[in-house]
This record gives C-alpha cells, structure tokens and sequence, in this order.
C-alpha cells in the first residue's frame, strides 16, 4: 500500500537492554510476557541483519521491558527493533551513518525508520519516507488501550474490501500541516484522520465503543495506527481522571495511558 501518515513520537516507550554475548538471546517482560522470542521477533531480526551487514561474528543478550501495547497499533515492535540497532551500533563501535541505519530499518518494516529518527515526520510511500515536520505545538494524549490487538494485515485487507476506490497514491490535507507548523493542537486534533479507522472499528467493537464515548463527549479522538488503541487528545482544562471515568462508563476493560508528544526516537542512556 501508498501510504500518506503523520508520525508522532511520544514518551511511551519500551527499555531495550543489551549486553555482549556469544550468540543473540531475547528476553522480555511486561506487556511482553509471552511474545515470541525467536527469529520472528522483530528485535532479533534486526540484530542478526547489523551482524550480517557488519560481518560482525558475535551475538547478544537482549532484555526488553515492554510497556507500548502489543499489536495496538503504537509501532511498539518497530520501536524494539530501532533501540536494537542503536544499541548494537554502539556496542559494536559501527558508527554507522544515519542513511545506513535508515536504510537496514527501513529493511526491518515500514515503521521503523521512523522510530529511529522520533518527533513528527511525514511518511510516504510505504511510510519509510520520511520527511520531518515543523511541530510547535506539545500535546497531551491519552491512550485508550484495550485487551485483543489486531493484526495490521487482516486490518488492510478489510480496508482493500471495504474501500476498492481508495486513491492509490494518499495526502495529507496541507491545512493540516500548516496547524502542525503554526502549533494550533485543537486544530490538528480535530482534525486527525484515519482511514484504516473504519476497518479497525468494525472488526473491535471495544474500539468503536470508545470512540463513540469521546464523540458524545465533544472530545478528539482517532484510531492509532491499524487500531485497536484510541488516541485522545486532552486540553489542560481535561484531566486523565475525568477521561478513565468516562471509560469506565463505556469499556470497563479499558486502560487509560498518558503520553505526550514529540519527543525523540531511539537513543541511548
């Protein structure tokens, strides 16, 4: 699929430890328990392909302490497998270019890239073209996080079913750029628009009950990624108490996650 997205970073992350070692193990914890931990998982692929770019012959433990939703459409895999590549990139005293790394991320999936480079970026094409965009603005999100992910797959395929018109090649309204630029975050918030929204809600009825809930409410809210996950935007005049009260009205199950935006991508600490 042509993609047209705007990406936001925001300050929900994963911890990606990593230590030396003789061949590449994975370990995780958190909303990780249970994961595959083998050559599927998107953080031991990308260490074995910076071996094999590299002609590194060495392994690596990896611990990751995962706290983005699993399969809720946050990129929480993308972003394991961007901190896997900084990491070894240091530890194995690479120094790699910034186009290297782009290029191997881009390898990995359609979002990784992003999660390397963070802030707020325009995403063409598969979404690994990236161009950065001015944000003035800071904004306050919560994340209505429910149990059942979704696969990002079964979600196109319904959206390919339900939409045989679509363009073949997206935009971005450019309004909705200029508000970004300009730091007018009702605006954009307002404004935010999903078209893997529809697909997503009609396969996740919790989903649409929350953005059902927001609607009656008068807040903003859109479908993250390829769903479940709701982003809502709240003003300062909003709290996440008054928000987990409406959820408990709507979706008991529901977990309310407080994240802001932009901050930077994968780094070291």
């Amino acid at each position: 699929h042509q993609l047209a997205t705007v990406f936001q970073a925001v300050d929900l992350y994963d911890t990606v430890t990593v230590r030396p070692a003789e061949q590449f193990t994975l370990t995780m914890s958190g909303r990780g328990e249970g994961l595959p931990v083998d050559g599927t998982n998107l953080a031991i692929r990308a260490a074995t392909m910076l071996s094999d770019y590299a002609g590194v012959d060495e392994g690596a433990d990896i611990f990751i302490e995962k706290r983005i939703p699993v399969a809720g459409g946050m990129a929480g895999g993308s972003a394991d497998a961007a901190g896997v590549l900084v990491a070894l990139d240091r530890i194995w005293n690479l120094a790699l270019a910034t186009d290297q790394l782009h290029e191997l991320a881009a390898r990995l999936g359609a979002d990784v890239p992003f999660c390397l480079r963070g802030g707020t970026a325009l995403g063409l094409e598969r979404g690994d073209r990236l161009m950065p965009l001015l944000n003035r603005g800071r904004y306050s999100w919560v994340f209505v996080v429910q149990k059942g992910g979704l696969s990002t797959p079964e979600v196109f395929r319904r959206f390919d079913q339900d939409r045989p018109d679509a363009r073949a090649v997206p935009e971005v309204d450019d309004r909705f750029l200029a508000a970004l630029a300009q730091g007018d975050t009702e605006y954009v918030a307002r404004h935010a628009r999903n078209d893997l929204a529809a697909p997503a809600l009609a396969m996740h009825p919790g989903a649409r009950a929350v953005i059902e809930a927001c609607q009656r409410a008068s807040l903003p809210a859109f479908v993250s990624g390829s769903g479940p996950t709701v982003a809502v935007y709240v003003s300062e005049e909003e709290s996440l108490e008054s928000l987990k009260e409406l959820m408990q009205d709507a979706v008991p199950t529901a977990e309310c996650i407080s994240a802001w935006g932009p901050v930077s991508g994968a780094y070291i600490v």
